[in-house]
């Protein structure tokens, strides 16, 4: 995950500010819910401050849905939500984020990696170590009426694969999770942000309904949905500023294409 490169820095949102418009929808990217003394990457965020966010968000006649949910009210014309979505399948998202989801009367998706039940977070060298969902956990988060999608297998950068390990990554991680939850995923989350139209194609072959990048540049579409990082830092106009840049960055339709075959990345080690 690349350095939040946060807008400005004020707490308090101002009552002159004004939402921005956006044809798009606009989804918030999260990833470990707990204590943030140790956060190298600034992926997590406390359980307090995710209910400050939370709060704001209702604050601006906002509420939070999966992804899922989202897409098919975008599609028939309503309005008044946004996107959460928590990336990794961090195990603290049942107890952490799930209390404070309910009390707001928010959901949100889940992008899970069933190809490292109650592993770790392996791939960030600086860690800390977080523990994983395991199957069970899966099942758990399913049950709790949580959207749960795919993060891939192994949160490997899916541009640097075979074709035949992409296919594993995409198949084989939804039918792992179709197999846990009775239901196959209907989304995707590509591993560090990072595709090209090789790796979109493959995860709509796969079956998948969607797929949630960061910032996919010119391969924004159904399959290369854009989304905001949020941080622990992020409060009032800091938001604010965020659902603009987000208004002013993508403002097209998901569904529009382009010839460009080169990855995107989101940059960063993550």
């Amino acid at each position: 995950m690349a350095a939040d490169p946060s807008a400005p820095c004020a707490d308090a949102p101002s009552s002159r500010l004004r939402p921005h418009t956006r044809r798009q929808p606009w989804i918030l990217t999260y990833h470990s819910v707990t204590d943030t003394d140790d956060d190298p990457y600034g992926i997590t965020v406390s359980p307090r401050r995710l209910a400050e966010q939370l709060a704001w968000l209702r604050s601006r006649g906002l509420r939070g849905v999966g992804v899922a949910e989202l897409m098919r009210a975008h599609a028939e014309g309503r309005r008044g939500l946004v996107g959460l979505t928590f990336d990794d399948g961090y195990a603290d998202f049942l107890h952490e984020a799930l209390p404070v989801l309910r009390r707001h009367g928010c959901t949100a998706t889940v992008f899970v990696l069933p190809g490292r039940p109650g592993g770790v977070n392996e791939w960030d060298p600086l860690g800390p170590r977080k523990p994983l969902l395991t199957h069970d956990g899966v099942r758990d988060l399913a049950r709790t009426g949580m959207e749960v999608g795919s993060h891939g297998l192994l949160h490997r950068d899916l541009t640097a694969l075979t074709d035949e390990e992409l296919r594993h990554e995409t198949v084989r991680s939804r039918e792992l999770i179709g197999d846990l939850t009775g239901r196959p995923p209907e989304g995707f989350c590509y591993p560090y942000g990072t595709l090209d139209r090789r790796v979109m194609e493959a995860v709509g072959a796969a079956g998948y309904g969607y797929g949630c990048a960061l910032a996919p540049g010119p391969l924004v579409s159904r399959f290369a949905l854009p989304r905001t990082h949020i941080s622990q830092a992020d409060r009032g106009v800091r938001l604010w500023a965020k659902d603009l840049r987000h208004g002013l960055r993508h403002g097209a339709v998901p569904g529009s294409r382009s010839r460009t075959a080169s990855p995107v990345r989101a940059g960063g080690t993550r």
